[in-house]
């Protein structure tokens, strides 16, 4: 009777609620599937669309040379001209050229399993905020492009995004310090994972006390001195000045955006300051008026945080939990930003902002409709090749659009209050 009875004896409730919550969030087998039919896709991919070589010849002409000994940054070339990487770089593509021998198909496998992880990153932090409906994580599969920029020609971008990406969803769990030294590993390979530094920025500061700002940038600068200290040792200013170029001038040809523009004015200083200037002036309004709203502005906020600083205000008490919905938001805004001000953007740093389209456009007020013919064109003016100045004045067209949907969003109160934070951490 005793086994009888435990064999019919029901589950606890708070056994089955993991089970159940999963399953019925459409969200979560949808995920899964969207990974496995990506797969397929990203397989046949490599099996049956040429290879294109773009930097692959210059990357391990470049690997070759650290590898050889060589750790003057001014001496590190390839075929496309001379390394502007930091160190991070090196030390990826060294192990891939351990990993591959140097061979494509073999680096395109790992570039696919690298397109895969990337994916998953990208859809926990789709699932953990809960803004875009299940059936739009689709989009994140369907852009020509980025799986292109992935598979075919083997970026570094691929590797940034990646880290950055994992950076973004280490912070949703809380674990600053954690992201910031990922978040740094990122820039180590390319420097435009920078333009998330403000928004991040702001972040921490909503986010954590003053000494836990400072450790988390001590942790974040530490990572890029021992990265950078072979050739901080020998060569720093060859490293620093080759590395940390924020001064370069791409080529008009390739941009994708502003190319009708005409090229003296496209390439002159005048023009790189204007665009500084608005991409500051943006990320202040939003500061100010979005991402600050609720504690009076960016004035008042600091003012609040200063105050708490002379007062040597630290403990946990006097700093809320931020809203995983607002840490996205504000990161991926603040991106989006630099890119529509970024005088030049090369198809491969499409991957800088492809990931948060569908959130972004979600975060709009704009019927599905309309965040799906924006979402189309962006992707169409990314697929014209070479790209022209109708192309481009287009793509400006469709990101100030999505710029003025986000600006004329409702406003939401960016922390969770501490009923809702204790019944989400009891649910765990």
């Amino acid at each position: 009777m005793a086994a009888r009875s435990a064999l019919h004896a029901k589950p606890s409730p708070r056994s089955t609620a993991p089970t159940s919550k999963l399953f019925r969030n459409p969200q979560v087998p949808f995920a899964f599937a969207l990974i496995l039919a990506d797969s397929i896709l990203v397989s046949l991919i490599i099996a049956y669309v040429p290879y294109t070589k773009i930097d692959w010849d210059a990357y391990m002409s470049q690997v070759s040379g650290f590898l050889g000994g060589e750790r003057d940054y001014s001496k590190l070339k390839g075929d496309t001209g001379p390394l502007v990487y930091p160190a991070g770089f090196l030390y990826i593509y060294s192990a891939i050229q351990y990993v591959t021998g140097g061979e494509v198909s073999a680096a395109q496998i790992l570039f696919g399993f690298l397109y895969i992880i990337n994916l998953g990153i990208v859809l926990v932090i789709y699932m953990k905020t809960d803004v875009v409906p299940w059936w739009a994580l689709s989009l994140l599969c369907l852009s020509k492009r980025i799986h292109s920029i992935f598979v075919l020609r083997l970026f570094n971008d691929c590797f940034a995004m990646m880290l950055l990406h994992a950076s973004l969803a280490s912070f949703l769990y809380k674990r600053w310090h954690l992201g910031l030294i990922i978040f740094s590993g990122a820039v180590s390979i390319k420097m435009n994972v920078l333009l998330y530094a403000p928004p991040l920025f702001l972040l921490m500061v909503k986010a954590m006390d003053i000494s836990g700002v400072i450790s988390a940038l001590a942790g974040a600068a530490l990572v890029q001195i021992l990265l950078g200290l072979p050739f901080i040792l020998s060569h720093p200013f060859a490293y620093i000045s080759r590395a940390f170029n924020l001064g370069r001038v791409f080529i008009h040809f390739w941009s994708v955006n502003f190319k009708f523009i005409p090229e003296p004015l496209f390439v002159s200083k005048e023009f790189a300051v204007s665009l500084l200037i608005a991409h500051l002036v943006l990320l202040v309004a939003f500061t100010h008026y979005r991402w600050c709203r609720h504690e009076g502005g960016l004035l008042n906020f600091l003012h609040s945080r200063f105050l708490s600083l002379k007062r040597s205000d630290f403990s946990n008490s006097s700093f809320k939990i931020l809203k995983k919905e607002h840490i996205v938001t504000t990161m991926f805004v603040g991106n989006f930003i630099g890119i529509l001000c970024a005088r030049s953007l090369h198809y491969q740093f499409y991957s800088w902002y492809f990931y948060s389209l569908p959130y972004l456009l979600w975060r709009t007020p704009f019927p599905t409709l309309l965040r799906l013919i924006l979402f189309i064109g962006v992707e169409i003016c990314w697929n014209v090749y070479p790209s022209n100045a109708y192309s481009s004045a287009l793509l400006l067209c469709l990101h100030l659009v999505i710029l003025w949907g986000l600006w004329s969003a409702p406003s939401e109160y960016p922390y969770l209050d501490n009923k809702a934070y204790k019944e989400k951490r009891k649910e765990k």
